[in-house]
């Protein structure tokens, strides 16, 4: 029972915390990612998971988060981003990896041109005066790609191997 209540619940309400952490801060808290990991190794352990394939998903984590500092260093996404990404490959694994950052680039591309398109308009007056709208519409201000990794890992978290424990 815990079991599945842990698969059902806890990835995907953290997916949503940061995505719309992201979107109303531009922050994504460390916390956010340290819950997935403990999630992670408490999940993996209820299951029964071996220690290779342990060992593979933090070496997909590991891989991810390897990545994701050298494109923070470029100043391309921010570091909750970086370590939201390598918290998400840990749950998701090698075998979900490449349909995550599939997903992730084209939610992030659609995303981004989304965002260009909203800040060449006026901001309408109802928006007017609420600072996390007014930052979206900033020209040159960031992408809150939280959003995108986390609509990402939603629609691939359904085929992993924690949802025949959930199910």
């Amino acid at each position: 029972m815990l079991t599945e209540v842990i698969s059902l619940t806890l990835f995907p309400a953290a997916m949503a915390f940061a995505a719309s952490s992201d979107l109303f801060t531009m922050t994504i808290a460390n916390r956010i990612s340290l819950i997935l990991l403990g999630g992670f190794v408490l999940l993996a352990a209820m299951t029964g998971m071996s220690v290779n394939e342990a060992a593979m998903h933090f070496g997909a984590g590991g891989a991810v988060l390897l990545v994701g500092f050298v494109l923070f260093a470029c100043g391309w996404i921010g570091g909750g981003d970086a370590k939201l990404a390598a918290a998400t490959a840990l749950w998701l694994g090698f075998a979900h990896l490449f349909d995550y950052l599939i997903y992730s680039s084209i939610l992030g591309g659609a995303l981004t041109l989304a965002l260009i398109q909203f800040r060449r308009l006026p901001l309408p007056p109802p928006f007017a005066g609420h600072e996390w709208i007014e930052r979206l519409h900033r020209t040159g201000g960031g992408v809150p790609y939280g959003i995108a990794i986390a609509a990402a890992a939603l629609l691939v978290y359904p085929h992993t191997e924690w949802m025949p424990f959930a199910l």
